[in-house]
């Protein structure tokens, strides 16, 4: 059974306040038990998802969990004094199983426990422990940090008696027992060892605090143990044949093990060399998507992640490296052997490998996107073939847009974690290509088909598209003219007058990306330097394509869609923060008041009254560029031509919006001949011509 010593230290609580909380947690312990409250439980919906993908009693479970982490923050000697006792009797329970399996047939075992109420009540104790080891993996994180050295015995206790009972369920195998009532009794099996493993995980935290303990120690023996029978309890279950939930917690676990704790000799084990070669080796019983891409993402992370707590010196790079290679090669192998020539049609295997096989891949190179330069690239160097093939396959399934999806995911993927290791050559083919493939045609087929396969992948370009344009330096700057060419002259016209809200934020974030990034691509001069010549002519170049790319964003300014209005807003006022857009000479004397007249108008309409306060703030930030023209020449001009008023209220609106220059009273301005103006017409139209002179 569990001791627990007394090194807790508890936060100074009164008695009374600590007595009143141990009530609390008994009564919440109590309310998730089905020993105790079977039937008001058993009413809780356990199958129907909600928005948060919880079931109602997965809610109601967490829910309660919560308050015994809260006690525990408070009191945790105290909850555990509770809690133990409780999850011990289930565990008792459990781990007595094994003596009620008795032989059945040649081969079979069957679980003796026939009884009705037996039944019943190791249905019971078995929801009850799923939901205690659930309570027990929330706890971890209040033994880790600070506290780690304090709280270390009792910690190790837990993570030890978790590895028992989980070493337990993969070595008696109870998901493949016979027994009376499986419907029930086989799930709350699977759910009881799937929740040991669960929570056990939890507490990798801990165990990698403990492995960089013992690197300063001499005996390393009780950690080692940890991993080592840790290992020997997953290892068994990965396995098409296990059920997935049980499949899917042992391949987390393994995760954890290789990507959090990091043990040096963990890719060393028996245990993990099985796995090794039951990924590399048995591509006839492959497991499923999700639980290959889980282990692949393990064992690729055993060899890419550097050892904490090791100089650069021992850690084996070259041996790893090699070893990386290897593991990508049999991963890749059947991808890479797919035929190419031109003449190729794609038949349904060819797409099932490279769906697969990218999608291993990306998650290979997402989970080390993050990670020092020397892991990324060993995995670049890893993955190089794979890449070209990948590009060479491109052009073959660019009328497939669920492969071609996938295949610019990976793409994606690449460019913002291994950009650098893939250099400038290669990354200028790959756009290239990109590039001279995604037609005027075939951008028009993918994206009118909002919510495709198609639409996505186009997604995706724009995204890597945007990677690239942010790309400090000059390296991609000779792609500038071709991507905005894309974006202007191919993509702009198949969006501008159509819905497609997905690809025309991506195309606008790559628009704004190009000028944000490459203002110098249309303006030479510096901001200090414009200032400086006071309106004197401006050095400008590519002078057309800047003016399209200021239409497109006014253009989406009289277009329904708030979200593309608030992003592009708000795109606007960065240009003009960094790069001063709205006092550039170009802008200033041939956009400036075409901007101010939309948002004006789009204030009139009530269209954007969400946004009412951002387009305000931007009518400001213009109209400040030259406030008297604003006054004098703009605003008369602007009462003119708006329809419904006669011209004495042009005068008394012109009159009533006096020339204030900080913002609160531009503003209370700006709602207050909107309002007048809005009120103007309403009469006007409801009344007959001259009864309202004000």
């Amino acid at each position: 059974s569990l001791n627990f010593s007394n090194s807790f230290i508890d936060v100074y609580v009164s008695v009374n306040q600590a007595n009143a909380l141990v009530l609390l947690l008994r009564e919440v312990l109590n309310r998730i038990q089905f020993r105790l409250n079977q039937s008001q439980l058993e009413e809780l919906d356990d199958e129907t998802l909600d928005d948060d993908q919880q079931t109602e009693w997965q809610r109601y479970l967490r829910q309660s969990l919560e308050v015994v982490a809260r006690v525990m923050e408070l009191l945790p000697s105290q909850t555990f004094s509770v809690l133990f006792p409780v999850l011990q009797e289930d565990l008792d329970i459990y781990l007595g199983l094994q003596q009620f399996i008795v032989r059945s047939g040649t081969t079979g075992r069957r679980l003796n426990i026939t009884a009705e109420a037996d039944c019943r009540k190791l249905h019971c104790a078995l929801r009850d422990l799923s939901s205690l080891l659930q309570a027990v993996g929330r706890l971890a994180e209040f033994f880790t940090g600070d506290v780690f050295s304090a709280r270390f015995n009792d910690a190790l206790a837990i993570v030890q008696r978790l590895v028992e009972v989980s070493c337990y369920g993969s070595q008696i195998s109870l998901y493949d027992v016979e027994m009376a009532v499986p419907s029930v009794l086989k799930p709350d099996l699977i759910d009881v060892h799937a929740q040991s493993l669960a929570a056990l995980q939890a507490y990798s935290h801990w165990l990698a605090q403990f492995c960089s303990e013992v690197q300063r120690q001499q005996d390393q023996t009780q950690f080692v143990d940890l991993i080592r029978s840790s290992m020997a309890a997953t290892t068994p279950l990965i396995n098409a044949k296990v059920p997935e939930k049980l499949l899917l917690s042992a391949c987390h676990l393994l995760v954890s093990m290789a990507t959090t704790v990091r043990p040096v000799f963990l890719v060393s084990l028996p245990a993990a060399q099985n796995i090794f070669n039951l990924i590399t080796e048995n591509h006839n019983h492959r497991l499923p998507q999700e639980a290959h891409v889980l282990v692949c993402r393990a064992l690729s992370n055993m060899l890419l992640l550097p050892w904490p707590s090791l100089p650069e010196a021992e850690q084996q790079w070259q041996s790893r490296s090699a070893n990386h290679t290897r593991l990508l090669s049999s991963l890749t192998q059947q991808y890479r052997l797919l035929p190419r020539p031109p003449s190729h049609h794609p038949n349904s295997k060819s797409k099932a490998v490279i769906q697969q096989t990218l999608c291993v891949l990306k998650d290979l190179v997402d989970s080390i996107s993050g990670e020092a330069t020397k892991s990324r690239q060993i995995c670049y160097h890893s993955l190089q073939e794979s890449v070209q093939v990948t590009l060479a396959l491109f052009p073959l399934f660019i009328q497939q847009p669920d492969v071609t999806d996938e295949m610019l995911s990976f793409f994606l993927t690449l460019f913002q974690a291994l950009r650098v290791q893939m250099g400038v050559a290669f990354t200028e083919q790959i756009i290239q290509t990109f590039l001279s493939m995604f037609t005027r045609e075939q951008l028009a087929v993918s994206i009118l088909q909002e919510g495709s396969s198609g639409s996505k992948a186009v997604e995706k370009f724009l995204k890597i598209l945007q990677v690239v344009v942010q790309e400090p330096g000059q390296t991609f700057k000779p792609l500038l003219p071709s991507i905005l060419s894309l974006c202007l002259d191919q993509v702009y016209p198949i969006v501008a007058e159509r819905s497609c809200p997905d690809v025309k934020a991506e195309m606008f974030e790559l628009l704004f990306q190009i000028l944000h990034q490459n203002w110098r691509f249309f303006f030479k001069s510096s901001v200090l330097s414009s200032v400086q010549r006071s309106g004197a002519e401006e050095l400008m170049e590519n002078q057309a394509q800047f003016i399209t790319a200021m239409q497109a964003f006014g253009q989406s300014f009289l277009q329904p869609d708030i979200h593309i209005f608030k992003q592009n807003l708000s795109y606007l006022e960065v240009l003009n923060t960094k790069h001063k857009l709205y006092h550039r000479k170009l802008f200033r004397n041939t956009m400036l008041f075409h901007f101010i007249n939309v948002l004006l108008q789009v204030l009139l309409h009530k269209s954007h009254d969400l946004l009412q306060d951002d387009i305000t703030l931007a009518l400001y930030n213009m109209a400040a560029v030259d406030f008297p023209a604003f006054y004098s020449s703009f605003l008369p001009e602007f009462l003119n031509g708006c329809q419904g008023l006669d011209p004495h209220q042009r005068t008394t609106l012109a009159r009533n919006f006096t020339p204030e220059r900080d913002l609160p009273s531009f503003s209370q301005g700006v709602y207050r001949i909107v309002n007048d103006l809005r009120f103007y017409r309403l009469c006007n139209g409801s009344l007959p011509a001259g009864t309202l002179k004000l």
